[in-house]
């Protein structure tokens, strides 16, 4: 009877999520956080990404449908090689991160379809839409 006992209140307290049990002060309700404090809330995460741009978009086909498994290529827009790259998915849609900084250039490149180009700003977050042209006599 004890122990049938023990076990209901036991159950009753992870069921309704006391927090005697999680180490939690009484004070604080169970499924919530406390409040940070500033030291905390000023400290930088190690995987901050408040240095970083986001730079994603879609690439379609002359016929406006979604174009998967294109090659894109970022670079510097001061610099010749390229330094990120990324394939678009199913849906033709791509997302890279790369540090602010000066303007970037992207390419785009898919076999039977013309490379393409566009210029990036390098400060704010961008949404690149590409529209890939058949190249002339060949197969898509």
């Amino acid at each position: 009877m004890h122990r049938q006992r023990c076990v209901i209140i036991l159950a009753t307290i992870l069921i309704t999520g006391l927090p005697l049990l999680a180490g939690q002060d009484a004070a604080t309700p169970a499924g919530t956080q406390p409040a940070p404090s500033e030291s905390s809330s000023t400290r930088k995460s190690k995987h901050g990404h408040a240095d970083e741009l986001v730079i994603r978009g879609t690439v379609f086909n002359d016929h406006g449908l979604a174009l998967p498994g294109v090659k894109l290529r970022i670079r510097r827009s001061d610099q010749k090689k390229s330094r990120w790259e990324t394939y678009t998915n199913l849906r033709g849609e791509f997302a890279v991160r790369v540090p602010k900084g000066p303007d970037y250039e992207i390419a785009a490149e898919s076999k039977g379809f013309a490379k393409q180009s566009q210029a990036i700003n390098g400060q704010s977050e961008e949404n690149v839409v590409l529209h890939m042209q058949p190249t002339g006599g060949g197969k898509k």
